[in-house]
């Protein structure tokens, strides 16, 4: 069952309209996650909202937002102030314009489908009309009252639409690559490397792809809920390239595949369901759900290192 839509509205293309809904196409859920304990007994640590001068705590009904334009100067603005200047949204993602994408400016994809079974047909002309361009299309949505720019892109039978940043939110470059040295790359040093390159071209699978840290912190896991010691791993040693041209020629010789070499086995892919069903019972007990269908979910207890 696909998650519940974002948002819901209409895609135009000048006079061709049709009803879409937007999904969220990441999540962060499946990665582990830390709750903060008071070391001394266990427990959750609770935050309270408080004033900064007095200690006191403060109720949410009481709590108000501001703007400071000095230190310590603050300009309030209440909720009813900040209703009045919300922008109506229009239910509508216009496409103004076709372009290139600066990478800079993505930040969040969703994925955009029909809402309902009308408005296929002129989705598919949407659709197909944006992957015939071979370029971006641009639009805006308002989401949560604020306007949004939005890039819309062909993905099978749907779109991706990517939300961007404004100007203001990009920083100069020029800032961080004026120091960078001019350095003339010789014609040999660039075939050397390019011949490195061309030998780990292949095509984007992110399924290769693994989140190591998060391997590290389930087997840490596992390990303290086994009671077994954890032993800290060994870190590469780094050396610093002396002769350029040697490393890129040693390169070549290293990244050179046996010529009868047997093509690796493919990895088998991870659950679906996420990473943390890879976090497994310790032995000599139940399985989880087997024990949580048999008795009630007893309260963690606390294992220290």
């Amino acid at each position: 069952m696909a998650p519940r839509a974002n948002w819901k509205g209409f895609l135009r293309l000048s006079l061709v309209t049709c009803p879409v809904a937007l999904y969220p196409a990441t999540s962060e859920s499946e990665k582990i996650s830390f709750n903060q304990l008071n070391r001394e007994t266990g427990h959750r640590i609770k935050y309270l909202k408080v004033d900064a001068d007095t200690g006191d705590e403060v109720q949410n009904e009481d709590i108000v937002k501001g703007y400071e334009f000095e230190k310590g100067q603050y300009i309030e603005v209440s909720k009813e102030e900040l209703e009045k200047i919300a922008l109506e949204s229009t239910r509508t993602i216009e496409i103004d314009e076709f372009v290139d994408i600066d990478p800079r400016y993505l930040i969040r994809p969703y994925y955009v489908r029909p809402d309902g079974k009308v408005g296929h047909d002129a989705f598919a002309v949407i659709r197909e009309t944006i992957r015939e361009m071979d370029k971006v299309a641009i639009g805006r949505v308002v989401l949560t009252n604020r306007e949004h720019i939005i890039a819309l892109e062909p993905m099978d039978k749907g779109l991706v639409g990517t939300l961007l940043r404004y100007p203001y939110e990009v920083r100069s470059e020029q800032e961080y690559f004026d120091e960078i040295q001019d350095v003339k790359v010789t014609k040999d040093m660039l075939d050397l490397a390019k011949h490195i390159v061309n030998q780990k071209a292949g095509r984007f699978d992110p399924e290769k792809f693994e989140d190591h840290y998060e391997s590290a912190l389930i087997d840490l896991i596992n390990q303290k809920r086994a009671g077994k010691p954890i032993t800290p791993k060994s870190k590469p040693v780094a050396g610093n390239v002396v002769d350029l041209m040697e490393a890129l020629r040693r390169s070549v010789g290293k990244e050179a595949p046996p010529a009868n070499a047997a093509k690796p086995a493919k990895k088998p892919k991870k659950a679906s369901a996420g990473q943390k069903e890879m976090l497994m019972p310790i032995a000599g007990k139940k399985p989880a759900k087997e024990a949580a269908a048999k008795k009630p979910v007893a309260r963690p207890q606390r294992k220290s290192a």
